[in-house]
């Protein structure tokens, strides 16, 4: 099956970087794109006109909303120790537990999986909150999830997340870390047998992934038995570290090293490496190392940095900088990690976050952060095959439609697009050349009933947030309103 896909844009590549072509056309026949350009005179078996549309590559998420976003509830909340997003010393000590079931597990990636597709993403690697659970992921777990992917047609990399320790709120209101490597490690040997068993499944849709949960929450035989398994085979691993205050502290006291130079030390630190969010270095204003070591560390290794503007943006954090990275060569790719899981946002808040602090507005571009979204997603996950729309890659194409009056007048394309847009403005979604998402509908949801259940678990989520509070703050008060409720 040839299909041609026509639109005002296209967004292709030359085999160097990005180029708009006008009045554009692609070709795709089964998995594969065959043709990016004007005029294709071969022939095809159907055509699809977008009109007045953008036609660009599937955007890669490296670190995709796979959640009903609990992190969302610390905005204007109170403290993270108040309102249950860590451990109490309490709840540690009477044991942990579930909050939902496993179904309602599967449900929360389903529907994640079909909001990332909404908003454009056609590769996810996903993340999702370890504090309302009663460890970490598991093998049964995540091979219903990649069932999930499967049936979906969503691109993912996959694998469970493990941890050999967990941060918690002592009595005294400070933070400790609680560890338990024996179950630690029976998490990663889960891990590798995930990769083992599904890393090509669905003719390649779900490949595997290791995913230590916080460098800060690993010990060092875990994350030494990971570099090992990641060597065998060749699998990208994807760490959490260098951001925050309270994680560059406690791996320097504990490991007598930076977060990065305890990577370094470990073999973790090299190309295969995907870093979310890469924030706190050795030199920064804030910590207690002020050499520059970490810089020398990160710029010849090779790894990946996932710039993630919104949601460090929300806690008054960010990157310092996007422009500043890029320019040392450092590989930056986009990730959502929160609600909304809108690729486009972050592509807008990036770009004004790198302007205020370079204090300049020549050493980042909307370019780079739209690369980002596209080719960094793909360096990072070591493939040419993705993130880019020329002949002989996957099929995996996002159509934005251009007539929403929020993104009039047009002066430019991919500017009115990042400038204004929104991710729902993602008409049609391909991944792997199967069509995914038409006329801003996922295929085969039932988007109200999709909506009653997620709004039902939501609430169940917040109800649990009493349990692991240092003072239960009652369900009715852990969101706090925008301004006092008016008396009845």
């Amino acid at each position: 099956m040839r299909t041609r896909l026509k639109a005002a844009c296209v967004v292709g590549f030359d085999g160097a970087s990005h180029t708009l072509w006008h009045d554009g056309e692609v070709v795709f026949e089964d998995d594969r794109i065959v043709f990016v350009g004007r005029s294709f005179t071969g022939h095809v078996d159907r055509t699809v006109d977008y009109g007045r549309a953008l036609i660009s590559p599937g955007l890669i998420d490296l670190d995709a909303l796979g959640d009903l976003d609990s992190g969302v509830l610390a905005v204007d909340n109170g403290s993270k120790l108040e309102m249950g997003r860590l451990w109490s010393e309490d709840y540690l000590h009477s044991g942990s537990r579930e909050t939902y079931t496993l179904d309602e597990e599967w449900f929360k990636y389903r529907y994640a999986f079909t909001r990332l597709i909404r908003n454009g993403i056609t590769t996810a690697l996903p993340i999702t909150s370890m504090y309302y659970r009663e460890w970490a992921e598991h093998y049964d777990e995540f091979a219903g999830v990649a069932a999930i992917a499967i049936d979906l047609g969503l691109r993912v990399y996959l694998g469970p997340c493990y941890m050999s320790g967990i941060t918690y709120v002592r009595r005294d209101r400070t933070l400790d870390a609680y560890f338990d490597e024996p179950r630690g490690l029976q998490g990663f040997a889960q891990a590798v047998r995930f990769f083992r068993d599904f890393d090509g499944a669905g003719g390649g849709l779900v490949r595997g992934f290791l995913a230590p949960d916080r460098i800060e929450t690993c010990t060092p035989a875990l994350l030494e038995a990971t570099a090992a398994a990641a060597s065998e085979l060749d699998a990208p691993v994807r760490l959490h570290c260098c951001q925050s205050l309270y994680e560059f502290e406690m791996v320097s006291r504990l490991r007598g090293t930076t977060p990065l130079g305890w990577l370094e030390r470990l073999g973790l630190l090299a190309p295969r490496a995907i870093l979310p969010h890469g924030i706190y270095l050795s030199g920064h204003p804030k910590v207690s190392d002020r050499s520059g070591d970490d810089w020398r560390r990160l710029t010849a290794s090779g790894a990946s940095v996932v710039h993630c503007p919104v949601v460090m943006a929300r806690i008054g954090d960010a990157l310092d900088s996007f422009g500043r990275y890029k320019a040392a060569g450092i590989n930056l790719g986009l990730g959502t990690d929160t609600w909304p899981p809108d690729l486009l946002h972050n592509m807008q808040v990036g770009l004004y976050l790198a302007r205020a602090l370079e204090k300049t507005a020549e050493q980042t571009t909307i370019a780079d952060l739209y690369d980002a979204a596209t080719l960094g997603g793909a360096k990072a996950l070591r493939r040419d095959d993705i993130g880019r729309l020329c002949a002989g890659a996957q099929a995996d194409i996002v159509v934005f439609d251009l007539s929403g009056e929020h993104l009039a007048p047009m002066f430019e394309p991919l500017k009115n697009l990042v400038l204004a847009g929104r991710g729902s403005d993602c008409r049609a979604s391909y991944i792997r050349g199967r069509c995914v998402m038409e006329d801003f509908a996922v295929k085969g949801i039932d988007e109200a009933s999709l909506q009653a259940q997620a709004a039902a678990q939501f609430e169940k989520l917040i109800a649990s947030h009493g349990k692991r509070a240092f003072v239960d703050p009652g369900a009715a008060n852990v969101i706090h309103p925008v301004y006092p409720r008016a008396p009845s």
